[in-house]
């Protein structure tokens, strides 16, 4: 995607700042000989990476002991304001869970500042 932002506007620039040179028709011959552009397919290298992720995550899970490690986890961040007030265990998987959310968020909204600003 962002390859073809910078074509279009490289192809852009071009038409702006170069006049026209009559050539007799060999720009429009040599576009004709020109093999028709592919349609776009899915990435045989982006296929792999994500098979392997899910293997990996798949064989972390059954590794890790189905998942232990998650409940532990929040076991464990449930019990390090134990001097205020010890939190239950379903609001600290709401906080952790909501401050992945915003961070998605945050992400997701730069990325879609950065790509409006290339256009």
């Amino acid at each position: 995607m962002d390859e073809q932002l910078q074509e279009d506007w490289l192809d852009t620039r071009l038409r702006e700042e170069a006049p026209y040179i009559d050539d007799a028709g060999f720009t429009a011959q040599v576009v004709r000989k020109m093999p028709a552009r592919r349609a776009a397919r899915l990435s045989f290298r982006g296929m792999i990476l994500l098979c392997l992720t899910l293997l990996a995550s798949a064989l972390t899970y059954a590794l890790s002991g189905g998942g232990r490690f998650v409940e532990t986890t929040f076991h464990y961040v449930a019990d390090i304001p134990k001097l205020i007030v010890a939190l239950p265990f379903w609001i600290t998987a709401v906080v952790v869970f909501g401050g992945l959310a915003i961070a998605t968020l945050v992400a997701a909204g730069a990325a879609l500042a950065q790509t409006r600003q290339l256009r």
